[in-house]
């Protein structure tokens, strides 16, 4: 079985599933989200954001493929790049941290170590650039699918609570930490991602 970490790109992104690939969540702000689902404009929102990011600030995903197959993806960027990112409650996210924007492993692959593959691929592109800190928030209440994650695990792989809300709180890993991540944290990693689906996303009230 083979294995294989890519960046995400333009000509990769329709690897993303179908409903991960037509999501604008975190890449429009509420408004603009809204007038993008009613246009049918999402897709191509999708592309545009991607695009933009990648010329002006560089990488901003990973996929995993095993045997050519897309198991599961992760997206990031700055801030300054997630307009949804300032419509939480617990916003702003610090000024020296990327946002980790959503993850998601196909099911059928979880248990193989690929989320670990996913997270430290990220971390350690982000430890080459510079930047000392993953930031993400996360949803006290997660009952199911979501674009946002869910704050239990969020913690349990290692990331601390910067700005407390009773649903909503934001949270911070430093990258350094990620060097000695336990067997215990990478099987929650595992837990993490393969708990996320595209299907019926949820929306922050």
């Amino acid at each position: 079985m083979s294995r294989r970490l890519v960046n995400v790109t333009l000509d990769n992104l329709d690897d993303l599933p179908r409903n991960c690939r037509r999501c604008v969540f975190w890449e429009l702000d509420p408004v603009q989200c809204e007038r993008a689902e009613e246009a049918g404009d999402t897709a191509l929102e999708k592309e545009a954001w991607v695009s933009s990011v990648l010329l002006e600030w560089g990488s901003c995903g990973k996929i995993v493929y095993v045997d050519g197959v897309s198991a599961g993806f992760v997206l990031y960027a700055p801030p300054a790049y997630v307009p949804r990112s300032i419509a939480f409650p617990s916003s702003p996210v610090s000024a020296d941290a990327v946002l980790l924007m959503t993850a998601f492993l196909r099911p059928e692959f979880a248990g193989g170590g690929l989320g670990r593959m996913l997270v430290q691929g990220v971390a350690k592109d982000l430890r080459l650039r510079g930047i000392r800190a993953m930031e993400a928030f996360g949803d006290l209440t997660w009952q199911g699918p979501s674009c946002v994650l869910p704050a239990d695990y969020l913690l349990a792989v290692g990331f601390k609570t910067v700005r407390p809300h009773r649903r909503f709180p934001r949270l911070r890993l430093e990258l350094k930490s990620t060097v000695s991540w336990r067997e215990d944290v990478e099987y929650a990693l595992e837990r993490l991602l393969g708990s996320m689906t595209p299907e019926g996303a949820l929306r922050p009230a």
